[in-house]
């Protein structure tokens, strides 16, 4: 048994959108016309800026409640916007990084499945599916990752919005591919294949432990927005790497053949239509013997 790691069933409601709003707007056609309204780039950002206003923070509690957040693990002081809470920082004390050279961790807190590659790999995501040649927009790249791994975190609205480094290691600039932002709700994928309509931005890191692993940070609908703090960079296990902000986000790793044994609770949950929540730092594989 993987410490911290809960099996379970994908949650009815994330990223503040529930099912019917969902069917709404993915299965109806008046529906599909608000949605081209809301994922204008102009409503995004005027969204935007109104998460990041003073008057956004009259939202916190109530986003607190709904969501049983324990604000005890993050910082104690004065947010001043919905965003600067959605943001905010996990106290020192409430995660702890699994530093063992052998362990691949979860860059974020997250629900996780995982996945084998193969030459003509067709993902099933919740009743959804993609390719790997879709998601990196590179086909060279791509074939790199036949025979191994393509794990996928899934956060939602309640999880922690900040991701780490998965071993210590170097990376160069990172990749950005535009796109148009619609939910991670698996609804959305029966119309639109997320990882050509989201925007998302990857970076190969060079880790010292598991070769060269792709790191693919996926944007939510309208306003989800990917920060990552470094292009051409040298980091270390556990460090910060980035955040997402405003809404609910994924997180895709790409490994490469013969580099990782993935944890097998993990791989039956995912056989068996699970997602494991996983805990920023928390062991879920080990490497390889070569």
């Amino acid at each position: 048994m993987v410490n911290e790691m809960v099996a379970q069933r994908e949650k009815s409601s994330i990223n503040g959108i529930n099912n019917g709003s969902l069917v709404f707007l993915y299965h109806t056609a008046v529906g599909r016309m608000f949605l081209k309204v809301l994922i204008n780039p102009a409503i995004s950002k005027m969204a935007g800026w109104f998460m990041d206003s003073r008057i956004s923070a009259v939202m916190i509690r109530h986003f607190i409640k709904k969501n049983n957040i324990d604000v005890s693990e993050y910082e104690e002081r004065k947010y001043i916007s919905y965003n600067d809470f959605f943001t905010r920082k996990i106290n020192d004390t409430s995660r702890k990084i699994d530093m063992k050279k052998n362990s691949l961790i979860a860059p974020c807190d997250s629900k996780l499945t995982a996945y084998k590659i193969n030459d003509k790999s067709i993902f099933k995501i919740k009743d959804s599916y993609y390719r790997v040649e879709d998601l990196l927009k590179n086909d060279k790249l791509a074939k790199k990752y036949r025979d191994g791994y393509c794990l996928i975190f899934r956060l939602s609205v309640d999880d922690y919005h900040r991701y780490c480094y998965i071993d210590n290691g170097s990376k160069k600039e990172n990749k950005y591919i535009k796109g148009v932002l619609h939910t991670v709700r698996p609804i959305a994928l029966e119309n639109y294949n997320i990882y050509k309509r989201n925007a998302r931005e990857y970076t190969v890191l060079k880790t010292e432990n598991f070769g060269e692993v792709v790191q693919v940070e996926v944007g939510a609908i309208m306003i989800g927005r990917i920060k990552n703090y470094h292009q051409e960079y040298n980091f270390t296990k556990g460090e910060e790497k980035g955040m997402f902000e405003f809404g609910g986000s994924t997180i895709v790793l790409l490994i490469e053949k013969n580099r990782v044994d993935i944890d097998q609770e993990i791989l039956k949950n995912t056989e068996n239509n699970y997602e494991t929540i996983v805990k920023l730092g928390t062991k879920i594989g080990t490497k390889k013997a070569r």
